[in-house]
């Protein structure tokens, strides 16, 4: 069975009009799911792309439209969201701490309750490609009900404290294999893994330059990784015995190409769309 990148990455290397149509075709293709029932993370390509937010340049970051219109390309395997949570419990899709940046309100997120944030809009980047219209950002109910089992999804928990909710929300659903829990800290991770769930662990180049990687390996899932670190701390990773390790956040594909020679076994990335349609480089070629 055949990954829908690595189906974009042969119609890339078609010439002319051909290659370009053949992209085309793909674009507005569904992307590929493996096997029966839910996708899970077992079935995950040898290397997986990630949507960073659905794919951040080139869909607004964190919308309920950018992640669709990131699912239907399938130039990506995992749709990447960030969580935050309400005054009154309720598990929202958003970045930051507060409003500013990415919609027409300001404020602090955990400032609102379900009823307020029915009435935030976000406000697309003028610079994206395509026209998109502003929309309420989703709850993280929504996304698990309309993502859920058809792609592998991750979600950061920029709230600690929401972890338990998280793990319900996820378990309800019976998704406890197919959606990945990320945190920068390692004991959310570790109570990630204790809750059940799969624990993804996020660390600065900074972090790296001090990090034990080999210390984790006993209940984190995936390392996720930055790439501009040194080489040898990438290699460190590599070889912590955590069986997947991915670098963020790739925008280039030199960049992807390093992180991939160096042994990285997938990307996560703002840019899905044009890593998918450009070869992976090694230094024998192509």
């Amino acid at each position: 069975m055949v990954a829908m990148v690595t189906l974009a990455h042969r119609a890339a290397r078609v010439g002319g009009l051909a290659g370009a149509l053949s992209l085309a075709v793909l674009a507005s293709a569904p992307p590929l799911e493996w096997g029966r029932g839910p996708l899970t993370v077992d079935a995950l390509p040898r290397v997986t792309y990630t949507a960073h937010r659905g794919g951040a340049l080139e869909v607004p970051e964190n919308s309920m439209a950018g992640l669709a219109a990131a699912f239907e390309r399938g130039t990506a395997q995992v749709l990447d969201f960030d969580t935050r949570m309400l005054r009154d419990g309720t598990l929202v899709v958003m970045h930051d701490a507060t409003l500013d940046r990415t919609t027409s309100s300001g404020g602090r997120v955990a400032a609102l309750d379900r009823t307020e944030w029915r009435g935030v809009r976000l406000r697309p980047k003028a610079s994206l490609p395509g026209g998109w219209r502003s929309e309420r950002p989703p709850t993280v109910a929504e996304v698990l009900d309309r993502f859920g089992g058809r792609i592998v999804l991750m979600l950061e928990a920029k709230d600690p404290r929401s972890l338990t909710g998280l793990a319900r929300l996820i378990r309800d659903r019976g998704l406890t294999r197919s959606v990945l829990v990320n945190s920068n800290r390692p004991a959310v991770a570790e109570r990630a893994h204790r809750l059940g769930l799969i624990s993804q662990l996020w660390r600065s180049a900074r972090q790296m330059r001090t990090d034990r990687p080999a210390r984790w390996a006993s209940y984190v899932d995936i390392l996720d990784m930055d790439h501009r670190a040194r080489d040898a701390d990438l290699v460190r990773a590599v070889r912590s015995g955590v069986p997947r390790v991915w670098a963020h956040t790739v925008n280039r594909p030199e960049d992807r190409d390093r992180v991939l020679r160096l042994g990285c076994n997938g990307v996560i990335t703002n840019a899905p769309g044009l890593l998918a349609a450009t070869p992976v480089r090694t230094p024998g070629g192509r």
